[in-house]
């Protein structure tokens, strides 16, 4: 979004030009920059609209700006805002942090809010499930439609404005860092977690110091899902939960009618060929990231003994279910599964 941004040294005729070299953007924006600090906007209408009102195409670009433009303040916007803008006919709107200095341009188009949470990705197991497709990529690199599995687990992060990801290295680590870098591409900070040894589904996140924001999203890299982050962060806060899992419903279909007894031989209920409905974890986790200081460092540690620790000494776990498509991709008919359902979905 850098070509969306220049700086006050300009002229009419410079902003004009670079309006025109706005390539495939419908109504193009310009926001202008002042040492770090948005001055005003401008569209090819406030440039005609200067002209008429006498201003000449080299004047200074200041003399044609609006002034009164919209923005939004970091990590504290959501879905409700982008919808009051997107009735406006506005796409492209300045985030700016709580010291009024820009931070970025974000496409209402594909930003569905700014949540203020750090991400953890575990992507250092072997896959052995998936083999022979692992055998020389890591599963999180085996592609699902036109990109990987952890791929389209990335971009909705960035989606819902989470853009410090951290990311759970081990088996083949090397070859995710290649594809991803340091996250430069895709407007994102992208750290990597390196595990000597396996350390569960929790343990790596004891390597981690200095986490920029109070709350954590831990998620496994195989799964496929269009979760609604703001939602469930939205639950979290609401609850003042120390931690909130994902959950996922799992049916099961009884074949036969079933009899339920009140006591001894005596049948309180029947009923016919029943289905059970059960949650199950889906492998997404909010943590308040002050509480990972109670994960043993450099030991193996499941999500599991963090949860049943947090439980033992009080703390609050909530589950939330998530009310859109979600897969495990742990099988190799999970993953041909997936190929199909990707052609379906909108992540």
């Amino acid at each position: 979004m850098n070509r969306l941004v220049t700086d006050n040294h300009k002229t009419g005729r410079d902003a004009l030009k670079l309006l025109n070299e706005s390539h495939g953007i419908v109504a193009p924006v310009l926001f202008v920059l002042e040492n770090q600090r948005i001055i005003g906007s401008l569209t090819d209408g406030d440039i005609r609209r200067g002209l008429l009102a006498g201003l000449q195409i080299d004047d200074s670009i200041e003399k044609f700006l609006n002034k009164n433009f919209r923005y939004f303040t970091e990590n504290n916007w959501g879905k409700s805002e982008i919808i009051q803008l997107k009735k406006l006919n506005i796409r492209f709107v300045p985030e700016l942090n709580f010291e009024g200095n820009f931070v970025r341009i974000l496409d209402l188009e594909n930003q569905n809010a700014s949540l203020p949470l750090s991400a953890v990705i575990m992507a250092g197991g072997k896959g052995e499930r998936l083999l022979p497709l692992t055998q020389n990529t890591p599963k999180p690199l085996l592609k699902v439609g036109d990109k990987p599995i952890i791929e389209h687990n990335i971009d909705r992060l960035i989606k819902f404005g989470i853009n410090d990801i951290y990311i759970s290295v081990r088996y083949l680590a090397e070859q995710l860092v290649e594809y991803f870098g340091d996250g430069r591409d895709k407007g994102c900070n992208i750290y990597y977690i390196f595990e000597d040894e396996p350390l569960g589904t929790i343990g790596a996140l004891s390597k981690i110091e200095n986490l920029k924001n109070e709350n954590v999203i831990l998620l496994n890299s195989d799964l496929l899902t269009n979760i609604d982050y703001e939602d469930f962060f939205r639950v979290f806060k609401e609850e003042n939960a120390a931690m909130a899992i994902a959950s996922t419903p799992f049916d099961i279909n009884v074949p036969y009618a079933v009899l339920e007894f009140s006591e001894g031989k005596n049948i309180s209920t029947f009923k016919e060929k029943p289905k059970y409905t059960y949650y199950s974890n889906a492998g997404i986790y909010l943590i308040k990231a002050d509480l990972l200081n109670r994960i043993p460092k450099n030991e193996k540690h499941d999500a599991t003994d963090f949860l049943n620790g947090l439980l033992s000494d009080g703390f609050k776990v909530i589950s939330e279910p998530i009310h859109g498509y979600w897969l495990d991709i742990g099988r190799i008919e999970d993953y041909f599964k997936a190929q199909e359902d990707i052609r379906y979905i909108n992540l």
